[in-house]
């Protein structure tokens, strides 16, 4: 019976948006900012997403997220805050000792909120803004987009969202993953953007539920390994929306195998011209890039 209400619910938010006369249809080349395009303003921020949506021909803001203490659904990628660009509240350096102190999944969000995002360098990315932030709920960052969607009259981007989770992480870094699951559908079906998004995850745990619970949701299993296409989909025991494989997997043969099956590639993270147009010529889906300004540019 509940299985039952979220799909109504699902459903209704999708007549809802059709009704405005506004087609959904996944982009034929999804262009993705990787972490909102962390190359260019500090990752997984509102900041980010804001600034990707204005370079023309990025369609897909992707963004990773973790479980806090109190069950809010935080837009970040580490387990812990990072030393190598979170400060503290006070604008302090967290020491290499504390690596592990700030576990997300232990910290209320009001103590998340308060450390220091994007003021501190980030020598692996010297062309980032600095702008002082914070790491965002997912529900603020989708508010945030569709607001300036609607003022800036863009077209509607899609969302690619990562739950960050493993086996050896529950109960310690995060939720089990029907948790998981049910507190970031909560959230996107509340803020009426299902028909938007795709779910991705190294985690086929948490894809599999969502296929399962919520089959109109898009799927995307994130793959770094040695294994063959057929190896891949197997072990995720469904054919996914999309294939994302680490972008040094993929080769001629594995575009073609994915297409016959009607599964999309979406590599990540290429980062340079030259990757980005081999990419292409293979007749991949979409590329997710820390540099989304330099993959509007590969044709």
């Amino acid at each position: 019976m509940k299985l039952k209400k979220t799909a109504v619910i699902i459903l209704l938010a999708s007549l809802a948006i059709k009704s405005k006369g506004q087609e959904i249809k996944f982009p034929a080349f999804s262009a993705e900012a990787h972490r909102g395009g962390r190359g260019l303003m500090p990752e997984n921020s509102i900041e980010a997403m804001l600034n990707a949506m204005k370079i023309n021909g990025i369609t897909t803001l992707e963004m990773d997220t973790h479980i806090s203490k109190d069950g809010k659904v935080v837009v970040t990628h580490d387990d812990y805050l990072s030393p190598a660009f979170m400060l503290t509240p006070d604008g302090k350096d967290i020491p290499p000792a504390d690596a592990r102190k700030y576990c997300i999944f232990e910290m209320n969000y009001a103590k998340i909120k308060q450390f220091n995002l994007g003021t501190k360098y980030y020598d692996l990315f010297p062309r980032q803004v600095k702008a002082k932030t914070h790491l965002p709920l997912l529900a603020d960052l989708i508010d945030a987009v569709q607001h300036d969607i609607k003022k800036n009259k863009h077209k509607q981007f899609f969302y690619n969202i990562e739950t960050k989770c493993s086996e050896s992480g529950d109960g310690i870094t995060n939720p089990k993953p029907e948790e998981f699951v049910k507190l970031l559908m909560e959230v996107i079906i509340k803020k009426n953007v299902a028909d938007f998004v795709v779910i991705q995850s190294f985690d086929k745990r948490t894809i599999q539920i969502i296929h399962q619970k919520y089959p109109d949701i898009k799927t995307s299993f994130l793959v770094a390994n040695k294994k063959t296409y057929e190896e891949n989909i197997a072990d995720l025991g469904f054919k996914p929306f999309i294939l994302s494989p680490v972008w040094q997997m993929v080769n001629e043969e594995l575009v073609k195998k994915a297409h016959a099956d009607g599964v999309k590639i979406i590599p990540w993270t290429a980062n340079t011209l030259a990757d980005i147009q081999k990419l292409k010529a293979l007749n991949v889906d979409g590329i997710i890039s820390d540099y989304p300004d330099i993959l509007v540019q590969a044709k």
